[in-house]
């Protein structure tokens, strides 16, 4: 009998794009782990934060991020046993997440970190450079984009506001655009789509139709190739 090969997905893609309900909902599909790498900085983020470290303070940090037990697993963002689900999911933690997230020797630990979690495959593993720095050979790289208003309702909703007016969609773009810039710009692992990678656009698409077309793509890779 032919075993089904377990992959490595990347999901890549800026903020808001549905990368983290999508490769949730496909992990559950596929029976695979579920890995958010952009929790992992977030994490490191709150953490430096709390202990009061300056966020300009690279070994510092670095060293936050090497000796920090971290799960970002199972819906549950913890690190050293603190629970900062909720936490990390906040304007500060963006920004303080988008500083962490440029220090080299940071990014050097943590893409150290996921690629010791996705080594045996059986992974959904989402951010902005897994297809691109932490697993360029992944057999299914997908990047998920949408428009910024559309991402900016998304962001707004994850953080529980139940009314969206047009001036807060409008800010929460702005803000969106905002970070983009930087992080396509920024010269350690700037945020770009993998040349291999498939390109979806969530603007418009259900999320049912989101699932099922990244399910299709995962699908045939595990089958690999007919052969005659």
């Amino acid at each position: 009998m032919k075993s089904v090969k377990k992959l490595v997905i990347a999901i890549d893609g800026p903020s808001g794009a549905g990368k983290g309900t999508v490769a949730r909902t496909l992990s559950e599909h596929l029976g695979y782990r579920h890995i958010d790498t952009g929790a992992m900085y977030r994490a490191v983020a709150w953490k430096a934060h709390h202990d009061g470290l300056s966020l300009d303070d690279e070994l510092a940090i670095a060293a936050l991020a090497t000796r920090a037990r971290l799960n970002v697993e199972g819906g549950v963002i913890a690190i050293d046993g603190h629970d900062v689900t909720r936490e990390i999911r906040t304007p500060e933690i963006d920004k303080a997440a988008a500083s962490v997230a440029r220090l080299p020797k940071v990014r050097e630990v943590l893409v150290r970190r996921q690629r010791d979690e996705g080594k045996d495959g059986g992974v959904v593993m989402e951010g902005r450079d897994i297809g691109t720095v932490v697993f360029p050979d992944a057999e299914v790289k997908v990047y998920l984009d949408a428009r910024a208003d559309v991402r900016a309702a998304r962001r707004l909703l994850q953080r529980g506001q139940a009314e969206l007016s047009s001036a807060a969609v409008d800010a929460e773009a702005g803000r969106l655009r905002t970070r983009d810039a930087k992080d396509a710009s920024r010269p350690i692992a700037p945020l770009r789509r993998a040349a291999d990678a498939v390109l979806v656009d969530t603007s418009d698409l259900s999320f049912e139709e989101q699932v099922d077309t990244i399910v299709a793509l995962a699908r045939t890779r595990m089958e690999g190739p007919r052969t005659s």
